[in-house]
């Protein structure tokens, strides 16, 4: 299981179970639909939160894959040139 699946289930219980206590709380039908409407405020923000750093994750993995690549391709190009001026000798 990957670790966004596990926060996501996280989060996923974690509103649900804020709602249904909100929804059996003993109050006023105005509050509750007041504090329903705070409650999924707040999980969209931590969902933007929690997605645009899973995005940032990926783009420096992203970078760090690129950069490692473009140094394997110089070795390569370098060990490939050293080996055509040993044969030509």
């Amino acid at each position: 299981m990957k670790n966004s699946d596990v926060v996501v289930g996280i989060l996923g219980g974690l509103a649900v179970g804020a709602i249904l206590g909100v929804l059996f709380a003993p109050d006023k039908g105005s509050n509750t639909r007041r504090k329903i409407a705070e409650k999924g405020t707040d999980l969209k923000d931590n969902l933007k939160g929690n997605f645009n750093d899973f995005v940032a994750s990926i783009e420096d993995q992203y970078s760090n894959f690129t950069s490692n690549a473009e140094d394997v391709i110089e070795e390569g190009k370098s060990k490939l040139e050293r080996m055509s001026n040993d044969i030509s000798r």
